[in-house]
């Protein structure tokens, strides 16, 4: 069985990030939407269903889960009993970091949702998202994909769960995963998002979840090295001559 050591994750964040610039590059995000967009617009944009089913219903279903990690912080239920109360907090803040990361990210970009694109009957240009200073000429804020997120920010939370809970690590990392593509999907077929915005939502919350387990190692070794010395003084204090 492969051991996700640190220094592999890393390499496979790095991997990641590698094959999503070649993406980018190879501009395969209009061509998708293409797809399902014409001069007319996105067919699927406002049917209801799809709308309820696939977006609303999914977001709150995000937001009441997280309210029950929060809950389960100072009322541990399940698999969070398994949990030290620090492993806890690092879950639901991986969590909130991941969806924080998604949306600051979102407040900052100028890149446009395609079915604001002139091609799609809406009045923008295509623009690269990592075409810094410049404007489409559309509404911006598009990416990477804050929908995803609901459920990618929840990959985070694999990199504690793999140490605490391992038993429920693979089914919760697979289950993020899994929800948070579809929901992707969705929003592609929609003209809501490109698929390099829910790519690059997926690897945001990854890399936030890297972060936070990385400072967590820092700081739970650090507080046993303070230990070590705080005991070490005391015993040098209990030896020296009265």
């Amino acid at each position: 069985m492969l051991v996700w050591t640190r220094h592999r994750l890393w390499v496979l964040t790095l991997f990641l990030f590698s094959l999503l610039v070649l993406w980018d590059a190879m501009g395969f995000d209009l061509p998708l939407a293409r797809l399902f967009g014409s001069a007319q617009g996105f067919a699927w944009r406002n049917q209801h269903t799809v709308v309820l089913l696939m977006h609303e219903l999914p977001r709150y279903a995000s937001g009441m889960l997280l309210a029950l990690l929060v809950l389960g912080v100072f009322r541990p239920w399940g698999f969070l009993r398994r949990m030290v109360v620090a492993q806890r907090w690092q879950l639901v803040l991986s969590i909130a970091a991941g969806l924080l990361a998604v949306s600051a990210l979102k407040r900052l970009s100028a890149t446009s949702c395609p079915w604001s694109l002139a091609e799609f009957g809406g009045v923008a240009q295509y623009v690269s998202h990592w075409a810094w200073g410049m404007h489409d000429q559309g509404p911006g804020h598009c990416f990477p994909a804050g929908h995803a997120s609901s459920a990618f920010a929840y990959v985070a939370g694999w990199f504690v769960l793999r140490r605490a809970a391992p038993g429920v690590a693979g089914a919760w990392l697979a289950t993020a995963l899994l929800i948070g593509t579809v929901l992707g999907v969705v929003q592609q077929v929609r003209g809501a998002h490109y698929m390099s915005h829910t790519l690059w939502t997926a690897w945001v919350c990854w890399a936030v979840g890297l972060a936070a387990d990385m400072l967590a190692h820092a700081r739970h070794y650090s507080l046993a090295a303070d230990t070590k010395l705080s005991e070490a003084f005391r015993f040098s204090q209990n030896r020296r001559p009265r």
